[in-house]
């Protein structure tokens, strides 16, 4: 096994609800901005910094220090605290916008306002990374961030337990609103992915089609996905940031999604291979334990009832503000030629997706039910 520090030093090595206030306001941008990132290592720290230093900006990160540090040599100034019990290092600062992309536990209301009271004197601008599993209803076609969000009223958790990730981030949200009215810009991303991924959620569909052979793929081709390629997800953030642009926005692509037959067919031609395709029901594979959107089946969800608009949003006004979605191609090229750069053990141990055992089991079910 290896360390995280080695893991985000091999992926260096390889790659080199909404405020009251107009959301869409933009104010012309400065030159060089003064950012502090709360996190700064894990999957989008990195790609954030990276993004901001590669347009001109002066990079401050923040976190415990325990997560790869001097990663960025001298590019970069490096404060050492906790969210939750010491903000020392950041009194008495200043900077131009904070991107704050490390509170994503059940806590994260309680670190937002503590960082946000603490900073927001001295700040122009927060910049909050939320996540589309604020919303409560994903039922809606086409999805905006007029859907409603998560609350303990039309979503109770029992006495006693932790927010869920949903609930944390909707309440996050809202605890930056009260303590910086008018100047909190929230990105709420879907499934972030690309290259130094380290959950796999999306890694596994280039690495399977490029090994070729019979896939097994779920749905019958035209239930949507959008996600959202990390690199895409810090360059509109960062955007935002020199725009002074507030208000809420979504982070995926493309625009109203694209159908998973489409998805398989660029990664396909990203990945250069020439596999087969057996498209096997969605209630089929859930009445053999294969859930949408679960471990075996990761990015696919089935675009009907609750969550018809899971992947269905109309991304206009996010566009109108920046974001740009690169093709899926290049996503899965990178992201795979990324994946070939890891210790032969991490390979062979990939987290999410069928294992070649489970995908001939279910393949030869699929195949031997009655009356096909």
């Amino acid at each position: 096994m290896y360390s995280r520090r080695e893991f985000i030093a091999t992926g260096l090595t390889a790659l080199g609800a909404a405020s009251a206030f107009d959301p869409r306001i933009l104010v012309p941008a400065k030159a060089a901005k003064r950012i502090l990132i709360l996190g700064g290592t894990g999957f989008v720290g990195p790609h954030d910094v990276r993004e901001a230093l590669k347009r001109g900006h002066q990079v401050t990160i923040f976190n415990r220090g325990r997560s790869a540090p001097g990663m960025f040599g001298k590019d970069v100034e490096e404060l050492a605290g906790d969210r939750a019990s010491n903000l020392s290092a950041l009194k008495g600062r200043k900077w131009d916008a904070v991107i704050d992309e490390s509170a994503s536990l059940s806590s994260a209301p309680e670190w937002v306002k503590l960082s946000a009271d603490l900073l927001r004197d001295n700040v122009d601008q927060y910049l909050f990374i939320s996540t589309r599993s604020t919303y409560f209803d994903l039922s809606r076609v086409p999805m905006s961030i007029e859907a409603p969000v998560l609350t303990l009223e039309n979503s109770p958790i029992e006495a006693g337990k932790p927010l869920s990730y949903g609930h944390a981030k909707a309440y996050a949200e809202k605890a930056l609103h009260a303590a910086m009215p008018g100047r909190v810009t929230v990105v709420r991303p879907g499934l972030i992915v690309g290259p130094e991924d380290d959950t796999d959620r999306f890694t596994y569909w280039p690495v399977r089609i490029a090994r070729g052979g019979e896939v097994l793929v779920p749905g019958d081709g035209s239930d949507h996905v959008q996600i959202i390629d990390v690199r895409d997800l810090v360059k509109f953030c960062v955007t935002l940031v020199e725009n002074r642009t507030f208000g809420v926005f979504n982070g995926v692509g493309p625009q109203m999604g694209q159908p998973f037959r489409e998805f398989v067919s660029r990664i396909q031609k990203g990945v250069g291979s020439n596999p087969t395709y057996t498209w096997v029901d969605a209630d089929f594979l859930r009445a053999n334990g294969a859930n949408p959107y679960g471990r075996e089946l990761p990015v696919f969800q089935v675009m009907r009832g609750r969550t018809a608009g899971f992947a269905r949003f109309d991304i206009t006004p996010e566009i109108n503000a920046g974001l740009t979605v690169r093709p899926m191609e290049d996503t899965a090229r990178d992201t795979l030629a990324w994946w070939k750069t890891l210790p032969a053990e991490r390979q062979a141990a990939i987290k999410t997706g069928f294992t070649p055992e489970r995908e001939q089991a279910l393949l030869a079910l699929w195949k031997a039910r009655p009356g096909k």
